[in-house]
């Protein structure tokens, strides 16, 4: 890649002085960008915003590894936070102009892919003799692999053990009827307390994945079928009924139509709200801002009665290729390397999610046990996003959220709700 406009100015000077440093260690001054130089030597670009979420150092510390056993293949960290790293990429996608190797979202890949932005990677991996059976998941649109989740991070039910003891209540709620129980009585101790928090803002749509239909999956349900749209179906309908049901009896922290994630973790983090779905990227960033809060997490309740494997929403470090690369078979064996099953099991244990390797385990010994209690809540269960490859996955999102307000606030029924985002959605389908 040598021709991308725009991009690097920025980029550059979002980069840390970690991988500012990386960049002088790696030697790559001598080539162009993503071209060979007359020795041979390629240089891959890396965008991603996974270096400001890392530790320090640590992913040109793994990149530095990479380059000792590939030694004609140096590569430039392309760092930004997520936010504006979206922006630069779906710009980039659109203009054929995408890095070498790039860090995704799963909400990303179906738009991308039908642009031929993003390459199909399972020739490129079977070319080097990589096993796709060691992926615990792969992205696929039209049968084809665009992205490979390298680390994931699970959305548990976090529990605030004070509030729930204050109330009564004597274990976290394992069905919706106990949720609902727990969420009244935490409600009813008054003050600005209250069971649950909702995070609706259109802006950031991303509360109907995590926080309304985490209810359908964690109960085996879908909202797809034969990979269209089947919204309107029971299980989907048990779910939104039982969010407005809390939403009715008045258990949400005000606000929730306008109400953003981290609004959510800031709630939970004061003591204001007993119950949430939240990243488990979230534990340290809690504990960090209220070292005092008494709180675990668990399984997210299912329906009553249920007792089928319990799907937990869950979001990605993906990992993909562009299609555009002049060294595809290079920017494989990155990929390859950030997937294989030593340095899989670092990268998830310095991010604080889960290995995209099955065969990778994750070490606990340095971690807060929370992260144990959410590995076999994980393992007992299946990770579910059906967001993800979805075309305009953030559309889809936002036309549900959109309608399900409608629901909340009284002007139509949950029926209606359903039947018009089934027409919306399958309009983009």
């Amino acid at each position: 890649m040598s021709t991308r406009r725009g991009r690097r100015p920025r980029l550059l000077a979002a980069l840390g002085v970690t991988a500012v440093a990386a960049l002088t260690m790696s030697g790559c001054s001598g080539s162009p960008s993503g071209g060979a130089s007359a020795t041979g030597d390629v240089t891959l670009e890396f965008a991603q915003w996974w270096e400001p979420e890392l530790p320090q150092g640590s992913l040109a510390n793994l990149i530095d590894q990479f380059q000792k056993a590939n030694p004609h293949v140096k590569v430039k960290l392309l760092s930004s936070p997520f936010s504006s790293d979206q922006q630069q990429m779906v710009a980039d996608a659109a203009s054929g102009q995408l890095p070498d190797v790039l860090g995704l979202d799963g909400a990303w890949v179906s738009d991308f892919a039908k642009q031929g932005a993003i390459a199909d990677l399972s020739p490129l991996l079977k070319a080097d003799n990589f096993s796709e059976d060691q992926l615990a998941s792969e992205v696929k649109v039209n049968g084809k692999a665009y992205m490979i989740p390298a680390v994931n991070f699970v959305y548990p039910l976090f529990v605030n053990n004070d509030l729930l003891k204050q109330a009564g209540v004597n274990k976290a709620p394992t069905t919706r009827s106990e949720f609902l129980d727990a969420a009244k009585k935490i409600s009813a101790l008054g003050g600005n307390v209250k069971g649950w928090a909702l995070p609706l803002d259109t802006a950031v749509p991303n509360g109907i994945q995590n926080d309304v239909m985490s209810w359908v999956w964690a109960s085996g349900g879908s909202m797809l079928k034969d990979g269209e749209p089947d919204v309107t179906n029971a299980q989907v309908k048990s779910g939104v009924d039982y969010v407005k049901s809390l939403y009715d009896a008045n258990v949400l922290v005000p606000g929730a139509l306008t109400m953003k994630e981290q609004d959510k973790v800031e709630k939970f983090t004061n003591g204001q709200v007993g119950m949430v779905i939240d990243s488990l990227a979230h534990i340290n960033l809690i504990k960090k801002n209220n070292p005092s809060l008494n709180f675990t997490v668990a399984a997210l309740p299912s329906e009553d009665g249920y007792t089928g494997k319990r799907g937990i929403p869950y979001a990605s470090w993906g990992v993909g290729i562009s299609n555009k690369s002049q060294h595809k078979a290079e920017a494989a064996k990155l990929v390859e390397f950030l997937m294989s099953k030593d340095t899989n099991a670092q990268l998830s244990n310095l991010a604080n999610g889960f290995p995209g390797n099955k065969t990778a385990t994750p070490d606990f010994s340095k971690s807060d046990p929370l992260f144990k209690t959410a590995f076999d809540i994980y393992q007992a269960g299946y990770p579910a996003n059906e967001f993800t490859g979805l075309p305009k996955a953030d559309q889809l999102q936002r036309t549900f959220d959109e309608q399900l307000q409608r629901t909340l606030t009284g002007s139509q029924s949950v029926d209606q709700t359903l039947s018009t985002v089934q027409s919306a959605w399958k309009s983009i389908f």
